[in-house]
């Protein structure tokens, strides 16, 4: 008679192993887990906007001076720009750089920025605390985005500013000539307009910190009369409201009051967000951007809400123009935060967020392009690459066309009360590639992830190309001297309707996965 085994599962045995404290086995038992990813090319989200991978630069710190713009530097061209940050400019793919500010633009007259420099006024900023000689004004930032091969999009001065002062910025830029303004511009070595398209109708102004601040009636009305005039001189710009950033008040009362008046007027509403590790607790930190999705979502129902009411036809979106890690570096220090890998996955966490909700976030604009708070950091000889440059490349260089609905099946863990998946994920098809692109965050700090990956509608086929943004330690930073976090690149082939993949700990991966339909 033959005997019969009994067969025990080697997860059980670790398990036991585990919790009697055999080390060995316990390490190999907490290293992976499971999780399962489907995707479905027909379940559509919307189209991901290229605008969502812009960025910002503000007249503060290094950012301008001596970052993008630095006459006299060998690093610099004709004109004082910085090549090397022209260069990794268009390493980033930036679609569109907001400017003149932030807090900066409710103090500043943009007519201190044109004409000769010599006779250019300096200015107190009291935003910052610094002074400003106005060498870098309009014209130049029009000649660099030009270099930079990168839409404009200007902020106007609604805290300490006038309705005929932004009504003449637009005249000044858009208005081929005949005018006193476009007339200025010509005078001023500038023959074709310039053609800004996007207009931020004031920065923050919700904010009791910000020059000028009002209630949401008082802006309400004053930006209302503002974009009649600004549209009245060019009827093709487009214009952003500024929604609120301060999430201490009344914030959603605020965005409700403000569209009220501007849903006829207005093409977005503006949105910022910013977070950081400031206890140094890593899950925590890991979930922190929670709240800027669901400022998403309830912004989304307030606009829909207002157009219920509005006479127009046009759709108004979010532009989520400010948004970033930032909590080391503030005032004294220059604002020039030096970032890790953990800031690197937070960051490509907002990315995920952004493109998730792709059919209502059509604009995004990371704080800020150079030195301050950037991905971009320069010195003297040259200039090297934060850890959050890498996420943000990956995704304005690969993730295009359509966002999809993706089904997660995750870990989870607990914080606060609520489950937190490990894995953050957005999904993207790309019609004209035949491809899916997949981003995967996973936040485990100490246990790879294998998962499952299906897809729903068509097969894969092919070569799958993967990025993965990763380092030894979640502490890792890079220096003029090292990139301790960078991309590394690899391949998989894969056919069929599923594949495994294990993402490893604490890192982001993007896999671009050719697909066959049916």
């Amino acid at each position: 008679m033959k005997k019969s085994r009994l067969v025990i599962p080697v997860g059980f045995i670790c398990l036991i192993l585990q919790i009697v404290g055999f080390a060995p086995l316990r390490s190999l038992y907490a290293q992976t887990s499971q999780a399962r990813i489907k995707i479905d090319i027909e379940r559509k989200v919307g189209e991901i906007d290229k605008m969502i991978y812009g960025n910002f630069v503000e007249h503060l710190g290094r950012c301008i001076y001596g970052g993008l713009y630095e006459p006299g530097s060998p690093l610099s061209d004709k004109n004082g720009f910085r090549k090397d940050v022209i260069q990794a400019t268009k390493e980033l793919n930036v679609s569109i750089v907001r400017w003149p500010g932030g807090n900066f633009v409710s103090g500043y007259h943009w007519e201190d920025g044109v004409g000769p420099k010599e006779k250019r006024p300096v200015r107190m900023d009291l935003a910052w605390g610094y002074r400003e000689n106005n060498s870098f004004g309009t014209d130049e930032y029009i000649d660099w985005c030009r270099e930079a091969k990168v839409e404009p999009y200007f902020c106007v001065n609604l805290g300490t500013g006038t309705m005929d002062e932004a009504r003449n910025w637009v005249e000044y830029c858009n208005i081929e000539n005949g005018t006193s303004y476009s007339d200025l511009r010509v005078k001023n070595g500038h023959k074709l307009p310039h053609k800004v398209i996007y207009w931020g109708l004031g920065n923050e102004m919700d904010g009791s910190w910000q020059m000028g601040h009002k209630n949401a009636e008082d802006y309400g009305k004053f930006a209302l009369e503002t974009a009649k005039l600004m549209k009245g001189t060019d009827k093709n710009i487009k214009l952003v409201a500024s929604g609120s950033s301060n999430y201490g008040g009344d914030w959603i009362n605020w965005n409700r009051t403000i569209l009220d008046y501007l849903k006829d007027q207005v093409d977005y509403i503006s949105l910022h967000n910013y977070t950081g590790n400031r206890d140094d607790n890593y899950y925590e930190y890991m979930a922190s951007t929670g709240f800027t999705e669901e400022a998403i979502k309830i912004t989304e129902g307030i606009i829909h809400a207002a157009l219920s009411k509005a006479h127009r036809k046009k759709p108004i979106y979010i532009a989520f123009d400010e948004y970033n890690v930032w909590y080391r570096a503030k005032g004294e220090e220059g604002n020039e935060e030096i970032y890790n890998l953990e800031d690197a996955l937070v960051v490509a966490t907002y990315l995920n967020i952004f493109v998730r909700n792709a059919n209502i976030v059509k604009m995004a604009n990371m704080a800020q392009l150079v030195n301050v708070i950037a991905p971009i950091f320069t010195t003297r000889q040259g200039s090297w690459y934060q850890t959050i440059f890498y996420p943000l490349s990956l995704f304005a260089n690969n993730c295009n066309g359509e966002a999809l609905q993706t089904f997660v099946e995750s870990p989870v863990y607990q914080l606060k009360g609520k489950e937190t998946p490990y894995l953050d994920v957005s999904s993207a098809y790309n019609k004209e590639k035949s491809e899916i692109i997949l981003n995967v965050v996973n936040r485990d700090k100490d246990s790879a992830i294998i998962t499952e990956i299906l897809s729903q509608y068509g097969t894969f086929d092919g070569k799958a190309a993967i990025y993965e943004v990763n380092a030894k330690e979640i502490k890792d930073q890079n220096s003029a001297d090292r990139q301790l976090v960078k991309t590394k690149q690899s391949t998989l082939n894969v056919n069929g309707q599923k594949f495994t993949y294990q993402f490893p700990a604490h890192s982001f991966t993007m896999i671009t996965i050719p697909i066959k339909l049916n």
